[in-house]
């Protein structure tokens, strides 16, 4: 069986737990090891049963503990190479294995691991599609200012689908930011709005997928019931009903418990 948990997700720190067959992987560690590791144990996760962390990209919401983390746990960590580059420059791979993420993408116990470009104002940034040892396929992209072929590509034919629905467009115009923020936030290279989530779901629950998580929630300018609203009417608008032709989370801070399936 396929094992999704979010520990954490948000501006304040992403990490992201897979697993099969006993063993995990980490998308991300964007939190202290520290923190990381307490939220394992919430979930009944030894942090030794985690083969490798694969870094997204690299703001400090997603790499603040993988420095620590991946060394402690003497695991490698992936990485576009971009991404690795920047983790070299500034100090976050000492005593670390950093490995730069093959195109043809890798397999950790049996766990099968490919990355997809994401737009975004990062070196490199790469979204995740996860083949895991019984078939299932879980695909996360967060921190992307729009969906592109690539992507919904990627998404499309997904069992569980993690896709960020960051803001609400009116709160966030209407929010305290600086507009150079605002400007940068709903950019081509920012972050998806429940409105551009929203409107990809239902073409990925023609393709297969039934399970969604909305992750990557701004704390300023969304709400957990806006993302939820937003999602459920683009469904509704397909004749689509949730707990019968999907399953809808939303990630708070403190992520989701574990996810069986």
């Amino acid at each position: 069986m396929a094992r999704f948990c979010s520990l954490y997700s948000g501006s304040s720190g992403n990490s992201i737990a897979i697993g099969c067959g006993g063993k995990y992987i980490l998308i991300d560690a964007g939190k202290s090891a520290k923190k990381i590791k307490e939220r394992l144990a919430q979930e009944d996760i030894d942090p030794s049963d985690i083969a490798a962390v694969f870094i997204t990209h690299e703001h400090t919401d997603h790499i603040a503990g993988v420095r620590v983390l991946a060394s402690s746990l003497k695991i490698p960590v992936y990485a576009t190479e971009g991404t690795a580059e920047y983790l070299e420059n500034y100090g976050h791979a000492k005593n670390v294995d950093l490995r730069i993420m093959p195109s043809e993408g890798v397999d950790i116990c049996g766990m099968g691991v490919t990355a997809f470009h994401t737009s975004h104002d990062a070196a490199q940034s790469c979204g995740y599609s996860v083949r895991c040892c019984d078939g299932r396929r879980i695909t996360l992209a967060t921190d992307t200012g729009i969906i592109t072929p690539e992507i919904h590509n990627a998404l499309c034919g997904a069992d569980l689908v993690y896709l960020e629905s960051n803001h609400d467009i009116g709160m966030l115009y209407a929010g305290s930011y600086p507009y150079a923020l605002k400007k940068r936030i709903a950019s081509d290279k920012g972050h998806l709005s429940n409105d551009v989530c929203s409107a990809e779901l239902p073409a990925l629950a023609r393709n297969g997928a039934t399970r969604f998580v909305l992750g990557h929630l701004s704390a300023e300018n969304n709400m957990p019931m806006l993302a939820r609203q937003s999602a459920v009417c683009e469904f509704t608008k397909c004749a689509m009903r949730e707990g019968s032709d999907y399953l809808l989370s939303v990630a708070g801070i403190n992520g989701l418990k574990t996810m069986v399936f």
